[in-house]
């Protein structure tokens, strides 16, 4: 091979040597470029399932060819697994579970085998005044902080023994967890509650092989958020959003979850990621 001219800047290169091949394909060549992504036959288990975000995130799992045990208290949950177990080939199974009674999580939780990844995801959001009628609002405030916070440690505890080294846990949370709005106490409270719930497990279940995380999404397009925001409301959250698409639809949100079930994600663990458009920036 004839010499090329050495170049000098400074220090003399030896120019003899073939140049490599640094195009992006030779580097790719023989490396596992899909696999890091790969949720291929993971058993994951999604509450709050039957509808919205949950329904979303079942159904961008099984279309990854995972296998998904889908939970809601909503007998809705049945209907829409058996769809999605149509639609996609995978084993998509719908079961009731109300993860207020902890009778219940335990039964449902034991029955399901192995799990290698759960999805917390079960929520509402009613509203708590402070001034508002007692009785009334004693009542929502326990049922939310039930709901939204208690059950997802039940549910966590239940999946624990069904999961092994390399088994994710991702919460589902909120802006609302990082900010806060007037007549939401317990929804505020909650979801604040659950991302210092993620930092905990992360460190206690870190040691196991387990991740631990959060994802806060902004306001999405589900059925309740468009039956109970107002125009006004809706004129305001879109106004707060950097990046102004409208609505975060559930779809989109999903494969973020998908995410942090991959090996790419391995290693992040105790983090709780806002998907809002820029609406909070924490």
């Amino acid at each position: 091979m004839a010499r090329r001219p050495s170049c000098r800047v400074g220090l003399a290169v030896d120019t003899s040597w073939p140049i490599p091949n640094l195009s992006v394909q030779s580097q790719l060549e023989g490396w596992p470029v899909r696999a890091p992504f790969d949720v291929s036959g993971k058993r994951v288990v999604v509450t709050g399932a039957a509808r919205g975000i949950g329904l979303a995130v079942a159904a961008a799992f099984a279309k990854a060819d995972a296998d998904v045990a889908m939970l809601d208290r909503d007998d809705l949950v049945i209907e829409s697994a058996a769809a999605l177990a149509v639609d996609t080939g995978r084993a998509v199974t719908g079961r009731r579970c109300d993860i207020t009674d902890r009778a219940d999580i335990y039964g449902t939780m034991g029955s399901l085998g192995p799990i290698d990844v759960l999805v917390n995801n079960a929520g509402v959001g009613w509203k708590t005044p402070v001034d508002g009628p007692r009785d009334e609002v004693d009542m929502v405030f326990e049922q939310v902080i039930d709901i939204n916070l208690n059950g997802h440690f039940y549910v966590t505890r239940a999946a624990l023994p069904a999961m092994g080294r390399g088994g994710r846990v991702i919460f589902t949370a909120s802006i609302w967890g990082k900010a806060a709005g007037a007549e939401y106490a317990a929804y505020c409270a909650a979801k604040h509650g659950i991302i210092g719930l993620v930092r905990s497990l992360a460190h206690e279940l870190g040691p196991r092989g387990i991740t631990v995380n959060a994802i806060c999404p902004g306001t999405i397009r589900t059925e309740l958020n468009e039956k109970h925001i107002t125009k006004e409301a809706r004129d305001l959250v879109l106004a707060s959003m950097v990046i102004n698409r409208g609505w975060i639809e559930p779809d989109e949100l999903a494969p973020f979850y998908l995410f942090l079930a991959t090996d790419a994600a391995k290693d992040i663990t105790g983090q709780a990621y806002n998907y809002d458009r820029g609406q909070v920036m924490a």
